[in-house]
């Protein structure tokens, strides 16, 4: 992956820069690196942002998730990423096959 060299940042933004970082635990790299993402509409994954989900919109609202939460989340997606699903059913509606 290339790097990049920005110039010329001003201190009030270098600052802001900064606060972001050390509120959400990230390196000034991270804070970049989603900033210009978020601002070029593009995401890690190559689709747009305005068709991702953005994990910490929900962390500036209420506040990063500590470490057991992130555990049971991260369970969670991981049970239901292999969980067999039928998210059209009804409710007590039988499935072909059940």
């Amino acid at each position: 992956m290339p790097d990049l060299v920005i110039r010329q940042v001003d201190h009030l933004l270098a600052e802001r820069i900064r606060s972001f970082a050390k509120a959400r635990e990230w390196s000034i790299n991270e804070v970049l690196l989603h900033a210009l993402r978020r601002g070029l509409g593009a995401a890690e994954n190559g689709q747009l942002a305005e068709t991702s989900v953005d994990g910490d919109e929900l962390a500036m609202l209420a506040g990063p998730w500590n470490a057991t939460e992130q555990a049971v989340f991260h369970e969670t997606v991981q049970a239901l990423s292999v969980a067999r699903g039928d998210p059209l059913r009804r409710l007590g509606e039988v499935a072909c096959g059940d």
